[in-house]
């Protein structure tokens, strides 16, 4: 079955949220972990390997946090999943590892790696505008009413 991780999910939540506020200013990741029920520590991880990945600026001090480093048409859902979870696969084997004990004999392996491609393709059209604009913002009763970060 082909599955995103948690990790993805959350990056995924975390760039459709920042997508949503536009130019109202950043986000801190404690703001973005209380409003969607996700443990501060493991969305701070995942917002720094965003912002190593170059999917996300960080900004330091009261008003600092985080926001999309590009606008959010330009960023793939493709992009997102590969900053987190590196490389999509379908198959245990890929072309730079000939480990498999099958991998001469296989004769799915070229098939799976053509679905792979799709599958990248299909990722790599959807943009983060498009997560953004599919769905209603985040209700007003979850929204808590002010942030104080103390970091």
């Amino acid at each position: 079955m082909l599955r995103l991780s948690k990790k993805a999910d959350y990056a995924l939540m975390a760039m459709k949220h920042l997508a949503l506020r536009g130019d109202r200013g950043s986000s801190s990741a404690r703001e973005i972990a209380a409003l969607y029920d996700i443990p501060i520590e493991l969305m701070a991880k995942v917002l720094q390997r965003l912002v190593r990945r170059g999917l996300l600026s960080s900004h330091q001090g009261t008003r600092g946090g985080y926001e999309l480093a590009r606008r959010p048409t330009q960023i793939s859902v493709a992009d997102v999943i590969q900053a987190i979870d590196g490389p999509v696969t379908v198959t245990a084997c890929s072309p730079e590892e000939n480990q498999c004990e099958q991998f001469a004999k296989c004769n799915v392996r070229d098939p799976l790696w053509k679905v792979r491609e799709r599958i990248l393709s299909a990722l790599g059209e959807c943009t983060i505008a498009e997560l953004a604009a599919d769905s209603a913002p985040v209700p007003a009763a979850t929204r808590p009413a002010v942030f104080h970060t103390h970091q």
